[in-house]
């Protein structure tokens, strides 16, 4: 496979090679492919929180398989992201058992608190907000995810304690 042309540094090499080498590991020799997802979401980390197409065809290249290959997961998965988030991407799930028990009453009141709406960073760079679809806790609706977090059974009281425990 010919190398794609990339604008930003080589960005797979030292920790971030390493911990995507430890997924292909994982996997049969010929299927690399396999750590598509893992290298997504580590290189994400890595670079800030988003993922840019340059990124996405240094991790083709490691990867040894086509761009449209990782363009393909990066665009289908809700948690890969493609624009800049916030420190803190709040990523509120819009489905309908999250809906019928007050999602859009959250985003409301998360869009008039922090003075963003969907897709926009506040001012000091440490919120964004982010309308997703279920994230498999119906449940607990309605719920948003943050990072690795999960938190349920949202209320106006219980958003106002969530963001302000968040460093």
């Amino acid at each position: 496979m010919s190398s794609t042309v990339s604008n930003e540094a080589n960005f797979i090499q030292g920790d971030v090679k390493a911990r995507i080498d430890r997924w292909i590991a994982n996997y049969p020799e010929d299927q690399k492919q396999s750590a598509t997802m893992a290298a997504l979401r580590i290189v994400q980390e890595v670079n800030g929180g988003h993922l840019t197409t340059d990124l996405m065809n240094q991790i083709a290249d490691y990867l040894e398989i086509p761009p449209i290959s990782v363009y393909e997961v990066a665009t289908f998965y809700s948690n890969y992201e493609h624009q800049p988030v916030g420190k803190f991407n709040l990523c509120v799930c819009t489905s309908i058992s999250c809906m019928l028990r007050g999602s859009e009453e959250i985003l409301e009141y998360l869009e008039k608190k922090l003075g963003v709406k969907p897709g926009e960073i506040t001012e000091d760079g440490r919120f964004s907000i982010k309308k997703v679809e279920c994230l498999g806790a119906c449940g607990g609706a309605p719920m948003m995810q943050v990072g690795k977090v999960y938190y349920e059974d949202l209320t106006e009281s219980s958003l106002d304690k969530i963001l302000d425990g968040m460093e």
